[in-house]
């Protein structure tokens, strides 16, 4: 017997339950909206925030000046400066704002260290701070598309409940995604739930991504666990047979992941730290847990004994793509529609290089309050009209629905992003391979998948299948597009930077993928609180 749909009504609809959801919730609910957020998982333990020991990028006003500076010389001519000073502004500002509710640790000195926060924590204590203020949050309670009225204005989604069953559809003035970037199930710790859902969401209601080629980054972990990447600066490597290998430090950016790699592809490699700072371990205990935790269940201690290691790739969420923004308001161009986090574009203040921890971090802080706060604004707005749901692979297939089993094509997808023989030597040859091989799997999911009588959990992971697909596609497309090296986005056949090139690039589309130079200036920005 199927169970009644839940219908609601709600000023803000949150989709996503990470750092950048719970800081959008709580500036809409500050500002006076009714907010609800809806989470895959559970929000304030899934999402790779919850696994993780975060920095923020937390800069005092007297040091900002430099820092910005500093930034901007490594972000490749894409960031923008009155963004990087409004993010540091928001951070310096609220990230603080936690302590009631976290309790930060000592700077050594007598005071607090605020930049860097312990995961686990960090996010029980956004949650419940969200639920203080009001916040209705919908764990495991997965959205499948969105809503909007006939003139394109985003009016909320529909979604499933995986614990009970029914269908949920909720009707919203705005809809901030907050979802997270895509890792393309790599098995990066935290990232299975992060399956570019909001990216694929927002080009079904007409927005565009940015960035997408700057998408190949990597986590060093043990084999059997991805914990992050906190000691392995410190690593020498070494084969089975006890011979060294000669591995470029970790300064030396691509180069040595190129040669981790290569080293990989031959065979078996082990990690010693044993010439680790004396202070690493307890440093790592404090702040990642999860990585000492990993080893002490295998009898390991990771400063002494050798183990094997593999990269495991993070696509999009150490990465820098994302959705576009398109105003000072973090909106996407849609009428209704905010992005922020890792569902978001990084460029605007990591251009062409990783947002790594800081900056990322601070990212979320400052895009969730700015959407937040946005979204907040419609509230005033009318109640939205009747909805048209916007949702094509996965639900709604163009030709004869069949069996679709998600598993084989996620692999497809993966290796087209992953494989260590793909991404760790971009070309045009291996870029058209693996742009045919996604196309291929995007046609499948396309053209045959549907879900509709299955279970809620299949129908999701069905929708997160396609999800992933499109969002390899505008990955690789933007990496062909970009015919240079510029940043994390190394292209092996094209090495050198061209300066003609010094612009942001702009990717879209399902069925046909299209890109393009992105028009968009550098300007002052009004400040949001």
């Amino acid at each position: 017997m199927s169970m009644a749909p839940l219908v609601l009504r709600t000023d803000v609809l949150i989709i996503g339950g990470g750092m950048a959801a719970a800081w959008a919730a709580l500036a809409a609910a500050e500002a006076g909206a009714a907010v609800v957020i809806v989470d895959k998982g559970a929000m304030g333990t899934s999402g790779v925030t919850a696994s993780g020991g975060p920095g923020h990028w937390y800069v005092a006003p007297e040091d900002r000046e430099g820092a910005i500076a500093r930034q901007l010389g490594r972000t490749e001519g894409l960031a923008e400066q009155a963004w990087m000073d409004r993010v540091l502004d928001l951070t310096w500002r609220y990230l603080p704002t936690i302590a009631p509710w976290y309790p930060f640790g000592s700077d050594g000195q007598g005071g607090r260290y605020v930049h860097g926060v312990r995961g686990p924590e960090y996010m029980r204590a956004l949650r419940r701070m969200c639920v203080a203020a009001g916040v209705a949050v919908f764990d495991h309670h997965p959205a499948l598309e969105l809503l909007a009225d006939r003139d394109g204005a985003v009016t909320g989604a529909k979604g499933v409940s995986l614990a009970h069953g029914y269908d949920w559809e909720i009707h919203s003035r705005a809809t901030i995604l907050a979802t997270g970037g895509c890792a393309f199930r790599s098995g990066l710790i935290g990232s299975h739930t992060q399956t570019g859902d909001g990216q694929l969401m927002a080009a079904e209601a007409g927005a565009a991504m940015s960035g997408m080629e700057f998408s190949i980054a990597w986590s060093l972990s043990p084999t059997w666990a991805c914990t992050r990447t906190l000691p392995y600066p410190a690593a020498r490597f070494y084969r089975q047979d006890g011979r060294e290998l000669a591995i470029p430090s970790l300064k030396a950016g691509h180069a040595h992941y190129q040669a981790l790699g290569a080293a990989l592809l031959d065979g078996p490699v082990l990690a010693d730290l044993s010439d680790a700072p004396a202070g690493l371990p307890g440093v790592l205990r404090h702040i990642q847990p999860l990585t000492m935790a990993a080893f002490e269940r295998r009898g390991i201690d990771p400063f002494r004994d050798r183990f094997p290691i593999r990269l495991y790739g993070e696509g999009t969420i150490r990465g820098t793509g994302g959705i576009a923004i398109a105003d000072a308001d973090c909106g996407t161009g849609v009428p209704g529609l905010f992005a922020a986090g890792d569902a978001a574009t990084r460029e605007l203040v990591a251009g062409a290089i990783s947002g790594g921890g800081a900056v990322n971090s601070a990212w979320a802080l400052a895009s969730g309050r700015i959407a937040g706060i946005a979204a907040a604004r419609r509230r005033h707005h009318g109640v939205p009209a009747a909805a048209v749901p916007l949702g094509r692979a996965g639900l709604r297939p163009r030709k004869t629905p069949k069996p679709i089993a998600p598993a084989p094509v996620q692999k497809v997808v993966e290796h087209a992003m992953h494989g260590l023989d793909r991404a760790l030597w971009r070309n045009a040859a291996n870029l058209a391979v693996s742009q045919a091989e996604i196309g291929e799997a995007w046609a499948l999911i396309a053209d045959h998948g549907d879900a509709a009588g299955d279970t809620p959990r299949a129908r999701m992971e069905l929708r997160a299948t396609a999800a992933m697909a499109a969002t390899a596609r505008w990955c690789n497309a933007a990496a062909i597009a970009r015919r240079e090296t510029r940043g994390i986005a190394v292209r092996v056949d094209l090495p050198d930077q061209d300066p003609a090139q010094a612009h942001r690039l702009l990717v879209g589309g399902l069925d046909h993928v299209w890109t393009r130079p992105s028009t968009r200036a550098n300007r002052r920005l009004e400040t949001i609180a």
